[in-house]
């Protein structure tokens, strides 16, 4: 029954109290999971005191009654929440990302060594932590995480009536409003091919194609509301080439920007800049690394090429191109190479508007 699991578990709590020197525990590495948690606790020397797996249940009150202490875990799922739960116990909680932990593991991987490895990690002085995120920057990024997995939806469904149409020597040309209007002709059109069968599939298709798109667009509606109430993303909207959408995603991944000492580590964050393969003293350069949030990286891709676009459409029209920096860039490079160093960029201009709440000045203004 209920009642007797409970008694359990405070049990099971209490003979680890018993068992365990819990004033002597200065580290605590925490693996974490569903329903079974692994704990490796040292004490200041170093010396192992503790070794225990706890429960969802025991979670809560052993933690409760142990004394403040350092606690490392993995950035995964559920690491946000237990980082706030512990926290308000008085500990200090530590999130690194699960790279950064694998060097130092022992031998075979299971969850006993995967909490030393976090108990060792933890204490390393040039170790890299994770920033937490607040409910509210978790509620945006499942917004943008949802609208992205409907997007996709929708943009398979397309490709499935493209593919069925051209089955019967009918083809339609890429575009997100292109099925939505062309297809309710073709289906009432009783010259072409397309069998009765066929024809009601494709409605079935269309319907739920249309749907996905309003869904996405209920989604773009939560994230404008949130926009507008939130300062620093009203802020960043301010960079050519960043929207709602990429502001909001900035904001709810890197916050105020304080767990980055300056622009080039965003950048690198989000693997903006290249990859080194230098030995020798001798340096050498490859492509982008392509590190870190990649749906972020291509919002700030996507963006930049927005911009190197307008650019170009001024330039062919006789007016000034507005960025002297860009129409430079293009010059001497492709123009896939000048929008990552522009998507680089707006990363950078980005932190320090976040860091140092600052707005943004325009390129005329500055000059």
């Amino acid at each position: 029954t209920g009642i007797e699991s409970a008694i359990v578990e405070v049990q099971s709590v209490n003979y680890i109290e018993r068992t365990a020197p819990m004033s002597k525990i200065s580290v605590i590495g925490l693996d974490l999971a569903k329903n079974v948690f692994q704990v490796h606790a040292v004490d200041g020397n170093g010396k192992e005191v503790l070794r225990r797996q706890l429960s969802r249940r025991q979670m809560h009150p052993f933690f409760a009654k142990l004394p403040p202490c350092l606690i490392g875990m993995e950035a995964c799922g559920g690491a946000h929440y237990w980082y706030r739960t512990l926290t308000e116990f008085g500990h200090t909680v530590r999130l690194m990302s699960p790279a950064f932990v694998k060097p130092y593991l022992k031998s075979n991987k299971n969850d006993r060594n995967d909490a030393e490895a976090i108990c060792e990690a933890v204490q390393r002085p040039n170790m890299r932590f994770v920033a937490p995120k607040s409910p509210e920057q978790q509620t945006v990024l499942h917004l943008h995480h949802a609208r992205r997995q409907l997007v996709r939806h929708r943009v398979a469904i397309g490709n499935h009536i493209r593919a069925v149409l051209a089955e019967y020597g009918i083809c339609l040309p890429q575009g997100v409003k292109v099925v939505s209007q062309r297809l309710p002709a073709l289906l009432e059109d009783a010259e072409n091919a397309l069998p009765m069968l066929t024809r009601h599939l494709l409605a079935e298709l269309k319907a739920e194609h249309d749907t996905l798109i309003e869904r996405a667009q209920q989604l773009e509606v939560q994230l404008q509301a949130w926009h507008e109430t939130s300062e620093h993303s009203q802020r960043l909207q301010g960079i050519p080439g960043v929207g709602v959408l990429t502001a909001t995603a900035l904001v709810a991944t890197v916050g105020n920007g304080q767990a980055f000492r300056n622009g080039r580590q965003l950048a690198a964050y989000l693997g903006l800049v290249p990859r080194q393969a230098s030995s020798g003293g001798k340096d050498r350069l490859l492509g982008i690394s392509k590190r870190g949030d990649g749906y972020l990286r291509s919002l700030l891709v996507h963006g930049a090429r927005s911009v190197i676009r307008h650019i170009h459409r001024r330039l062919q029209a006789g007016q000034p191109g507005g960025n002297p920096w860009v129409e430079a860039l293009l010059q001497r490079c492709h123009v896939n190479e000048a929008t990552v160093a522009l998507a680089n960029k707006m990363a950078r201009i980005a932190w320090v508007l976040l860091a140092r709440n600052e707005q943004y000045q325009p390129v005329s203004a500055a000059a």
